[in-house]
């Protein structure tokens, strides 16, 4: 995945000395380096974090006179934070860069770096300062940030610009004059256009749903109270894990029928496998959930000697369908998810398993705050994540969306840029006017963490006030409900 780097920081990251890589017309590449993780209070890693500290010394203090003294801060004891160093071939520390979260406390994913710096000999010979950023990109998107900016001197904004930065806005630091840039990062949006962008072209016409409800989770039944719903499951996933994903097969229907407030009636399956002993462990999986969560399993077809594949139909009453595109601007968004649980075992950081230890009653609870609550919009978190599936919600209702970060329910054991990308056992986001009353949800957390806005497409809030895209347009092109 594509990294950032972040150097924004109350004091000045002076970057205009460090020269990105060898100058214009050098053939010849440039030596080696090794690129190293070092964390702060670490014993092994003491000699590596006091040649890069004396380093900075020499440049910022001594060098270009932008502190007095000691360029230290807070960050360099916050045990979050990890220094990445470029050695030469022989081992010798050429430079290095400070990276990690942005505020003290709790990681938002929004990481700040900081403190690059190449040895005034090496700044060309290695290409040390292109090595460092490319690697701290990397190390800050795989630690789950959302959003890196680089605060830079403007005399070096074409260099980051070349990297495909963005310039946000001017700034004056010590005195000099810099830039606050912006790496670019995709991971919400990729996701979203990779699981849903070509539904619109390929379901123009059928209209799914029918009039108010296209795109919904599921499709009321003319003339009757019923819903149904259908989902398969990736086929790859169930010839990887398939009682798991007869279990999230159950999982998602029910999800679906609880979002459009329609009690669960019974399920049809649809289970192909290469033998008995195979379709076996799916069925296994999808017999546990039914009985998990009460719903009968009304029938449906095996066939056996195929590759692996699996779909579940599930029927559900409700004389009034609560709509997925129901919203309107003002209206405030509140997401209701299980944070118990944990990541399953081979899908960690892409699926949350909060529902196999939870009882029939708790279950219970969960699917039926929709119904409880009746909001005026709501669909269950998808596959493209809640980020994502907040962009479903307002491109239904016509409309654009905000989700404020710090105020997204989370557990402790994920990122935020896994969070809001997972598919969790139980999520369900919803929309309704100011002031409105939360899901009763058993043991599931309930907050307000956005709002539906004019416009189109996701933008995430940060704790500075910042707006950035996450979602920059319409995620299905379905249109409005």
């Amino acid at each position: 995945m594509i990294g950032i780097i972040d150097f924004s920081s109350r004091q000045a990251d002076p970057l205009g000395e460090v020269l990105l890589g060898a100058p214009a017309g050098h053939q010849a590449g440039p030596p080696p380096l090794r690129i190293e993780e070092l964390r702060f209070g670490e014993a092994g890693d003491r000699p590596a974090l006091a040649a890069y500290l004396d380093l900075r010394r020499e440049v910022f203090v001594a060098e270009q006179g932008l502190f007095a003294g000691d360029d230290r801060d807070w960050r360099d004891e916050d045990p979050r934070h990890r220094v990445l160093i470029a050695r030469s071939p022989q081992g010798d520390v050429l430079g290095g860069v400070r990276l990690g979260p942005a505020t003290p406390g709790a990681d938002v994913g929004w990481w700040v770096g900081g403190r690059l710096v190449v040895r005034r000999d090496d700044r060309r010979a290695h290409g040390a300062g292109t090595a460092l950023i490319l690697a701290a990109c990397a190390h800050a998107e795989g630690a789950g940030a959302l959003r890196f900016d680089a605060t830079v001197q403007t005399r070096v904004e074409p260099l980051f610009a070349r990297l495909g930065w963005q310039a946000i806005r001017p700034l004056t630091v010590a005195g000099a004059a810099h830039t606050l840039m912006r790496w670019p990062i995709g991971r919400i949006a990729a996701l979203a256009g990779a699981t849903k962008r070509e539904l619109g072209p390929l379901l123009a016409g059928l209209s799914p749903g029918g009039a108010g409800f296209v795109g919904d989770d599921g499709a009321p039944v003319p003339g009757s109270d019923l819903v149904a719903c259908c989902d398969a499951i990736v086929p790859s996933m169930v010839e990887r894990d398939p009682d798991w994903a007869g279990w999230c097969s159950v999982l998602v229907n029910v999800n679906d029928l609880a979002a459009m407030g329609a009690e669960p009636v019974g399920l049809l399956d649809a289970v192909a496998g290469r033998d008995g002993s195979f379709a076996g462990r799916i069925l296994g999986g999808l017999r546990r959930a039914s009985q998990a969560y009460g719903i009968p399993v009304l029938g449906g077809h095996t066939q056996l000697g195929v590759p692996a594949a699996l779909s579940v139909t599930a029927l559900g009453r409700t004389p009034e369908p609560v709509p997925g595109g129901g919203g309107r601007p003002g209206h405030r968004i509140r997401l209701t998810a299980d944070l118990g649980g944990g990541w399953r075992p081979g899908y960690a950081g892409r699926q949350w398993d909060s529902t196999t230890t939870r009882s029939r009653a708790e279950l219970a609870a969960m699917l039926g705050s929709v119904a409880a609550a009746r909001p005026a919009a709501a669909k269950d978190v998808s596959m493209a994540g809640i980020a994502g599936t907040l962009g479903m919600l307002a491109e239904a209702s016509g409309c654009g969306a905000v989700l404020d970060v710090t105020a997204v329910p989370r557990p402790g054991a994920a990122t935020v840029g896994d969070w809001l990308t997972c598919f969790p056992g139980f999520a369900m986001l919803t929309a309704a006017p100011p002031g409105a009353a939360g899901l009763p949800a058993g043991p599931a957390a309930s907050a307000e963490c956005g709002e539906l806005v004019a416009g189109a497409g996701v933008r995430l809030r940060w704790p500075d006030g910042e707006l950035t895209a996450a979602v920059p347009a319409a995620v299905t092109g379905m249109g409005t409900a």
